[in-house]
């Protein structure tokens, strides 16, 4: 079994920062692509952050420059860095990690962790 598991949410106030992370445990071959997504009340969910395994990353547009997303392959650990918070970025954040296992043959599958809740006061 695997399971991705974050930490690092809160309340904090505008222009604050947080640093989530999201570990991920069991049994794995190896870790490709991991990303931060959120999910607002009302509004679907959205990719905030990707990074590939040899650390390619992107954006979106409204969190560029103040988020950095990062990780640790030994630790199969991605982060999350968001500096100046604003109260629009309040949400839940999902990690997903696409995740390749043994069992016979390798096979890979997409993975959620259970979200930690963000929330920025003005």
């Amino acid at each position: 079994q695997v399971q991705l598991v974050e930490s690092g949410g809160g309340l904090v106030q505008a222009g604050g920062s947080l640093r989530l992370s999201c570990a991920a445990s069991g049994s794995i071959s190896s870790i490709n692509a991991m990303g931060w997504y959120r999910q607002a009340p009302g509004k679907q969910r959205e990719l905030v952050a990707a990074s590939t395994r040899g650390g390619s990353t992107n954006y979106a547009d409204s969190v560029k420059g103040r988020f950095t997303i990062s990780r640790d392959n030994a630790k199969n650990t991605a982060y999350l860095q968001m500096n100046s918070l604003k109260p629009e970025d309040t949400a839940v954040y999902y990690c997903n990690a696409d995740i390749t296992r043994y069992n016979g043959r390798f096979y890979t599958n997409s993975y959620w962790g259970q979200g930690t809740q963000v929330t920025v006061s003005s």
